[in-house]
């Protein structure tokens, strides 16, 4: 899979870690920054992140902050993008499952690494169930072109 990746400057070891992770696993990551630990905003980054995803340059996106919530927020502003944070597997398998999340946020001040790796692992293994859940999604993607005027 092609992952697209991004994060600030709390969430640039843990992004290290994450990124590496996918490589040894056969993984093509798409880094769209930030390169170290000085302070940044996030935004920008995890917007380009989401967008890969959302113009299929991605398969999925992953971006990382102190918390991850800021960074799910950047990435939810973008039209198709379904960012989920999540702080264990449990969670990472419902977004995928139920909402057919297709941008993992994660906090790299909230997760230790063994944890952040394991949650990385279930949400890109696992697939969206389909079924009662379409209409959900599709429920969402209206709201997202109403939000925007189309």
């Amino acid at each position: 899979m092609r992952i697209a990746i991004a994060s600030d400057h709390a969430g640039f070891r843990m992004k290290t870690a994450v990124a590496a992770h996918l490589r040894e696993g056969g993984h093509d990551v798409v880094d769209f920054g930030t390169d170290s630990e000085s302070p940044v905003d996030y935004p920008a980054f995890c917007a380009a992140a989401a967008r890969a995803v959302v113009r299929r340059e991605a398969d999925f996106g992953i971006v990382l902050g102190g918390s991850g919530q800021g960074e799910q927020i950047a990435a939810n502003k973008v039209h198709g993008a379904r960012a989920a944070l999540c702080q264990d597997e449990l969670m990472a398998r419902l977004a995928r499952q139920h909402n057919d999340a297709n941008v993992l946020s994660l906090g790299g001040r909230v997760l230790g690494e063994t944890v952040a790796l394991a949650v990385v692992d279930a949400f890109l293994s696992t697939p969206f169930d389909g079924g009662r859940h379409v209409p959900r999604v599709e429920q969402l993607a209206a709201i997202e072109r109403e939000e925007c005027g189309h």
